[in-house]
C-alpha cells in the first residue's frame, strides 16, 4: 500500500489518552489523490482514516493475547478483541471531526495518530453504513481502558 497522505500535528509520541482535543492536519500527497478528492467531504462531520502504526517495533507485534495496556489488573484478552496499536500489519482506524477541508489539507480533531504517521485512506463517514444495534455488547475492562482516551 501506498500512503495517500501524512498526518501533522504536535504529539510527537504515542500516547494511550487524551486525544478528544488534539488537533491535525491530514496533508493529502498530490501525487496520489487529485486535487477534486476531497471535493464534497467538507459536507461531512465526521471522518473515518486508516493509517499505518509506522513507528511499531514488528518484533513486539502481538499475535495473541495480552493484558490491555500491559495491566495484569485485567484480563488477558486475544489481540483482535482490543485496539492495540502492536497488532499484525499495523493498522489503525479512526473516526474524527472534520474540521474543515482546505483542498488536499483537512483539519481535524480527535484524530489518534501522531505527527508523520502515514494516512492509507480517507472515508466520510456515513451514519447509513452503521447497521442498526440493539445494544452494544463489551467487556467491563473497555471501560477503565478507555475512560481518558478522548478526555
Amino acid at each position: 500500500m501506498t500512503p495517500i497522505g501524512i498526518v501533522r500535528n504536535e504529539r510527537i509520541t504515542p500516547e494511550d489518552d487524551h486525544w478528544g482535543k488534539v488537533d491535525s492536519v491530514i496533508e493529502l500527497d498530490a501525487t496520489q489523490v487529485d486535487a477534486d478528492a476531497t471535493l464534497g467531504l467538507e459536507e461531512f462531520s465526521h471522518i473515518e482514516v486508516v493509517f499505518s502504526f509506522h513507528l511499531c517495533d514488528p518484533a513486539r507485534t502481538t499475535r495473541g493475547a495480552r493484558h490491555p495496556r500491559g495491566n495484569t489488573a485485567l484480563p488477558k484478552v486475544g489481540v483482535l478483541a482490543q485496539r492495540v496499536k502492536d497488532r499484525p500489519n499495523h493498522l489503525g482506524v479512526s473516526r474524527c471531526e472534520l474540521i474543515r477541508a482546505d483542498g488536499l489539507r483537512l483539519h481535524v480533531r480527535g484524530l489518534d495518530a501522531i505527527d508523520g504517521t502515514p494516512v492509507l485512506d480517507v472515508k466520510a463517514f456515513l451514519s447509513a453504513m452503521v447497521p442498526p444495534v440493539e445494544a452494544v455488547r463489551e467487556p467491563g475492562w473497555v471501560h477503565d481502558v478507555m475512560k481518558s482516551y478522548y478526555l
